[in-house]
């Protein structure tokens, strides 16, 4: 009967500001921030312990019994312990029969034993409902409020009851539960906070990796060359000019990269004539990781910002302006103002300027407090249409600035194109293709597919 009302309680918890006990086995750190957020919360805490002398770590509203007394007292159990002293609670079997058991626990490494700690638990005690949640939540996060960290708790089990039971308490805690299944995704679940930024590993490295090539590049044709060729030293340009160089071209590609997995999936699609058919796992890699690589082209971008604002500043550009003031009034004479130069100066720096302002915007509707608050039409609007219109600003921006190399003979040394001729191979590919994807014989049998359409259904799986 008590256990009964105890869950009808907990699935409507509207009906009552009474709360039902929670038991938390284990007086760490997080037993003791987890016990006082719930008692902030409203709910009576009761710690289960081997020591039942009172500490002034355990939250001064809570109880502190022997484990087999706080277990009776309580319909659930949060077991905040280590999955290596599971064993004491053998020989409670009994006593936490027909109880809801939260496995909160984690591991060292990933995939560290054949079964999860949630499934190893469910073993030991068959009459127990086992639920794995709160593993991805940590002590300074629940003792801030969760104000500065992930509010996500991942939560799965067996008995949808029991499950239920734990995602209302997620809820009072002012957290927010994510229904991951049956308790076999615990092991996923206990694999998550060991994963450090699983999703920017691939972004990550390519960013590394041409930045790097980028960079060595640069270093070649600017100071190799120059020293070798002109018996000059410029090998300060590493401060300053070189990554002045390379961020906004890493800005560019990575930004063009962004696209280039929807340009292959459309060109799939076609080929295919169906929606129905899984891309490669290549492609679904690089399709979840889009948002990373626009972050960090938007960080690049950041840096191209400032550095050039910082030119001025350098000691070379005082020189050099210094040096041509000199030269004119040695020469007495005044160069005129070169129109074509102003104009080509003030149309690369407004495009800069309109193409960085929609990728910050592209940045800032990224963000899930912002993408959470518009619906998927106004989202693809600003990450599609105003995406692609960011694209096209930065790389006329790239084009009218590093236009003059283009036709140059000495701006190819060694025979190797300058490294802003190289920056615009991808993103005017990706811009060719979809200029050729909008087209209306293209485009509408292409919606059409995403609409459903097929045109063999007997190859759809």
């Amino acid at each position: 009967m008590n256990k009964n009302s105890s869950n009808t309680m907990a699935l409507a918890p509207n009906t009552s500001n009474k709360r039902e006990t929670v038991c938390i086995f284990g007086t760490g750190d997080f037993g003791r921030a987890l016990g006082h957020k719930m008692i902030q919360s409203g709910y009576p805490v009761v710690y289960g312990s081997r020591s039942t002398q009172i500490s002034n770590l355990i939250p001064k509203d809570a109880e502190v019994l022997g484990h087999a007394e706080a277990a009776q007292k309580a319909a659930i159990i949060i077991i905040a312990i280590q999955r290596q002293h599971y064993n004491f609670l053998t020989p409670l079997a009994e006593v936490l029969r027909g109880k809801v058991l939260v496995d909160i626990s984690n591991n060292l490494k990933l995939n560290q034993y054949p079964e999860s700690n949630a499934e190893y638990l469910a073993q030991l005690l068959p009459g127990s409902k086992v639920v794995k949640a709160f593993n991805t939540v940590s002590a300074w996060a629940l003792q801030s409020g969760t104000l500065d960290a992930s509010r996500q708790v991942f939560v799965c089990g067996d008995d949808v009851e029991a499950k239920q039971m734990v995602m209302n308490i997620v809820r009072a805690l002012g957290l927010t539960p994510l229904d991951k299944g049956s308790l076999l995704a615990a092991q996923e679940i206990e694999n998550y906070p060991l994963q450090l930024f699983p999703m920017w590993r691939f972004p990550m490295f390519l960013s590394l990796g041409l930045t790097a090539f980028f960079f060595f590049y640069c270093v070649a044709l600017d100071i190799i060359y120059t020293y070798i060729y002109e018996n000059n030293d410029f090998s300060f340009f590493i401060a300053i000019t070189i990554p002045n160089r390379v961020c906004p071209v890493m800005a560019l590609i990575l930004l063009a990269l962004v696209y280039v997995p929807g340009i292959f999936a459309a060109i799939i699609q076609l080929y295919r004539g169906t929606k129905y058919r899984r891309f490669p796992d290549w492609l679904d890699k690089w399709m979840l990781c889009r948002k990373q690589l626009g972050l960090i082209a938007l960080a690049f971008a950041s840096l191209h910002v400032v550095f050039t604002l910082v030119t001025p500043l350098r000691a070379f550009a005082s020189w050099r302006t210094g040096k041509g003031i000199i030269s004119q009034a040695l020469n007495n004479k005044t160069e005129p103002l070169d129109h074509t130069k102003a104009w080509l100066s003030d149309s690369y720096l407004a495009l800069g300027i309109l193409g960085f302002f929609l990728f910050v915007l592209l940045g800032i509707t990224s963000l899930p407090s912002v993408s959470n608050n518009v619906n998927w039409r106004e989202f693809r609007f600003v990450q599609s249409k105003l995406g692609y219109m960011a694209l096209i600003l930065c790389t006329a921006h790239t084009m009218v600035y590093g236009g003059k190399w283009f036709l140059s003979p000495s701006a190819y040394k060694w025979y190797l194109p300058n490294i802003y001729i190289l920056s615009l191979i991808v993103p005017c590919a990706v811009l060719v293709v979809k200029f050729v994807l909008i087209f209306p014989c293209v485009d509408k049998p292409l919606t059409q597919i995403r609409q459903g359409w097929e045109r063999n259904p007997k190859y759809s799986e």
